[in-house]
């Protein structure tokens, strides 16, 4: 490969890694300042989930079009376009005087956020050689991994010695910078035959995901009667089951269930659903815990989540040995049970705890979670085929963002019922409902291992090399 074909690919990888900092970087800084932001919109640090569950749900809503527009329009106008959204939504988000503001800007930001991740995934899918897939994620994770790892400090101190408004303001120079790199080193692929927009189904797909996700929020926070919240979810998983009808009988479905005939596909997804489920809200849960029942100030809260980042850039390095000798079945199902266990450990914590414990904790949970992410990413995409990648990536992409919203509402909900259970108003109950909450949240982890035990036995880090990818721009 030529020198400069070598500076290209880097440059592609580092821009790629650019997208996902900015979201990492905003979803930390978010978790961590909720409690002050709560404060300044006179509304409960334990009632603020709307903020995260919003922006999750609008990029789980959306991602299904993103391989259809990148497609379209072509990968490079998308990314630069996603990354403007995503800085507007920024501003907004900064300028908001209230929680219904606030909430609206974030849908902003999914939009952007929508269209970035999966785009960037996409590229790398039809530029980078297969045997080289596994490598191009994990650097592509590396610098990502600098956002939670720089996030919750930065944004604990922006917090405590400014205002929480700033924490937004960060991803407007880091868009700045990505607008001028994607038009001098992002691709501009797209298909030569484009596929008209499966309407029908992208609506019975958003309106499930909407429903389903509306109906766990409205437990905790909407106060909805128990006759509402069953409706809701009724509708939301009849839309979806309506989908898979309407899609084995239209020609050209948004998602096609010849997706599902790629075993490792479908048994990644599914994985990734559930497995995230539970692990997607620690993030939401872990400052909350420590500001609210612990007395963190947001800068210590910050500090706090420091050995997470840290041990899960260490984990990035040994994740592709681990996987090559032990093979991605039995590297998902151990490490799967222990990353529940992990979570439920979190059910220890109390102000009497030892420090050095729960550093400890905290170092152990973002080492498996993060070989977790990197084994169950690659496997889910590792055999799709040049004609699949757009439509598998979307699908993935929105998978992904759909667990991370019905994981904050599910914790969400689960702690509001054994807040109910143990008591409002007092600390300890808090704590209890907290502690609780981490071990619920832990065990509904665990069982998704079960997923994983039916991968191949012999997958393993490099699969056979795909014919060339056709309509390249």
């Amino acid at each position: 490969m030529a020198k400069a074909q070598i500076s290209t690919q880097r440059s592609l990888l580092w821009l790629v890694a650019l997208g996902f900092f900015m979201q990492t970087l905003d979803g930390t800084i978010i978790n961590t300042a909720l409690p002050a932001m709560a404060a300044s919109l006179g509304e409960s640090p334990l009632r603020m989930q709307s903020v995260v569950v919003s922006y999750a749900l609008t990029m789980a809503m959306l991602i299904p079009a993103s391989g259809w527009i990148a497609d379209r329009f072509g990968t490079r106008r998308v990314f630069f376009g996603a990354i403007v959204l995503f800085v507007v939504g920024s501003v907004l988000c900064a300028m908001s005087k209230g929680l219904g503001q606030l909430v609206a800007a974030r849908v902003l930001q999914g939009v952007g956020g929508a269209l970035l991740l999966p785009v960037g995934r996409l590229v790398l899918l039809q530029s980078v050689p297969r045997a080289e897939f596994l490598a191009a994620m994990s650097f592509v994770a590396i610098p990502g991994l600098v956002g939670p790892l720089l996030g919750p400090t930065l944004g604990g101190w922006l917090v405590q010695y400014a205002s929480w408004h700033w924490i937004f303001l960060i991803n407007v120079p880091v868009g700045l910078a990505g607008c001028l790199a994607t038009w001098k080193f992002m691709p501009d692929f797209r298909r030569s035959e484009r596929q008209p927009l499966d309407v029908a189904g992208y609506g019975l797909l958003a309106f499930g995901m909407v429903g389903i996700s509306l109906a766990l929020d409205g437990v905790s926070e909407m106060g909805m009667r128990q006759v509402s919240v069953l409706v809701l979810l009724v509708f939301g998983l009849a839309s979806l089951a309506a989908y898979w009808v309407h899609a084995a009988r239209h020609p050209q479905p948004m998602f096609s269930p010849v997706l599902f005939r790629v075993p490792t596909m479908s048994i990644g997804l599914l994985g990734n659903l559930f497995a995230r489920l539970g692990s997607g809200c620690m993030p939401f849960l872990v400052p909350l815990l420590l500001q609210v029942s612990l007395g963190y100030s947001p800068f210590h809260a910050g500090m706090a989540m420091l050995p997470i980042a840290m041990a899960g850039m260490a984990m990035k390095r040994a994740a592709s040995p681990l996987i090559l000798r032990f093979g991605y079945r039995q590297v998902l199902v151990v490490n799967t049970v222990l990353v529940g266990f992990t979570m439920a450990s979190f059910g220890l914590i109390g102000p009497e705890q030892p420090l050095a414990l729960r550093i400890a904790q905290l170092v152990a949970f973002g080492a498996v979670n993060s070989l977790q992410f990197t084994a169950m990413n690659t496997i889910t995409l590792r055999d799709l085929t040049p004609d699949m990648a757009s439509s598998g990536n979307s699908l993935f992409s929105m998978v992904q963002m759909l667990a991370m919203s019905l994981g904050v509402a599910a914790a969400s909900s689960v702690l509001a019922g054994y807040g109910n259970m143990f008591g409002h108003g007092d600390a300890v109950a808090t704590l209890h409902a907290f502690q609780a909450t981490f071990a619920t949240m832990g065990l509904m982890t665990v069982a998704s291992a079960i997923i994983f035990w039916h991968l191949p036995v012999e997958a393993r880090i490099v699969p056979p090399e795909p014919p060339e990818v056709s309509g390249q721009g």
